[in-house]
């Protein structure tokens, strides 16, 4: 039997206890290793006592590592420099595994060919059934197409080790998994899928969240200068709406120029760009979903705000990492 660690990263939120409950209800062989490495700046240990205790007999084979608050890249890395098995397995702190996860992880490794470097597991996203789902769900369901994403991915921990682990220079969940699969293809390895399943329930998030998530574009910043402006079809990602974004939010500044240089018609034309713009996108985003007053009303606000905190972000990133070196440049 091939034997496995398992890594996650975790700021210790409410998910955690039920993730790993999960990992000690699994049937199958258990990992050998259970690296959990708390990201908090400001560690409390008493709040690891509950999430440990579900454990049961498993707590033995659990180490708990500090990260340092530097981001699930890093935090990753930290757990993968405790493995000793051959192969590392990263789970969220917000997934829960299948009943029988760890029989099905023992035959996803076992079928593995020596040219695999990881075996990603099925990933279900449960959505309400009586309504349609609103923008934050449909973006969590997302995930379950994902390519390479590590709330369950498997590794071979030295293929791992060969490409200098995660790039943590992305500091937030977004693109570092990516990021991580791309190097380890480009080093001849192969990735493949897997039968396991594992459940990502949709967390709860403020209504604002959407907009906060417009950081990622610093990443994507970073991605297009590692591995190039075709990085999109590479990673099979979605291009997403950075160019319109780009568009609405000139037509806005540029509105609020002329204006206030007193060039009132250009200003007018440029304001109706912007607001057919802002108009269409959140048309795109509130006809999917339930059409709530709260939805429709949330969906507005925040398509107002998304384009230039997008494209904010972006410029920002592009100008952060103009230069930046491969990975394992830096690591050295």
């Amino acid at each position: 039997m091939t034997s496995y660690a398992v890594v996650i990263p975790t700021l210790v939120r409410d998910t955690l206890a039920d993730c790993l409950a999960s990992l000690a209800a699994a049937t199958g062989p258990h990992p050998e290793q259970i690296v959990l490495v708390d990201d908090r700046p400001d560690p409390e240990p008493e709040r690891l006592e509950h999430p440990l205790s579900v454990l049961g007999d498993l707590r033995e084979r659990v180490t708990v590592l500090g990260g340092g608050g530097r981001g699930p890249a890093a935090a990753r890395n930290t757990g993968l420099r405790a493995v000793t098995a051959p192969w590392t397995v990263f789970l969220d702190d917000d997934v829960q595994v299948g009943p029988h996860w760890c029989g099905q992880l023992a035959e996803d490794l076992a079928e593995a060919s020596p040219d695999i470097a990881g075996v990603q597991g099925v990933i279900a996203v449960p959505l309400p059934g009586e309504r349609r789902p609103t923008d934050w769900e449909r973006g969590t369901a997302g995930l379950a197409r994902a390519h390479w994403i590590t709330a369950d991915m498997a590794y071979r921990t030295e293929a791992l080790k060969q490409v200098g682990g995660f790039d943590e220079r992305f500091r937030r969940a977004f693109r570092e998994d990516a990021d991580l699969a791309l190097r380890v293809l480009d080093a001849g390895w192969r990735i493949r899928q897997g039968r396991r399943t594992t459940r990502h329930p949709v967390r709860p998030a403020s209504r604002w969240a959407s907009v906060g998530q417009q950081r990622g574009n610093a990443d994507d910043a970073l991605m297009r200068q590692l591995h190039g402006p075709d990085w999109w079809d590479k990673a099979v990602a979605p291009r997403g709406r950075i160019r319109s974004h780009a568009v609405i939010t000139t037509a806005g500044v540029a509105a609020c120029a002329l204006a206030a240089t007193g060039h009132g018609r250009a200003a007018t034309a440029c304001a109706l760009g912007w607001a057919a713009g802002t108009a269409e996108f959140a048309r795109a985003r509130i006809t999917p979903g339930p059409r709530t007053r709260h939805e429709v009303t949330t969906m507005l606000a925040t398509s107002v705000l998304i384009p230039p905190a997008a494209t904010w972000h972006r410029l920002v990133g592009a100008l952060r990492h103009r230069h930046a070196p491969a990975w394992q440049e830096v690591a050295r």
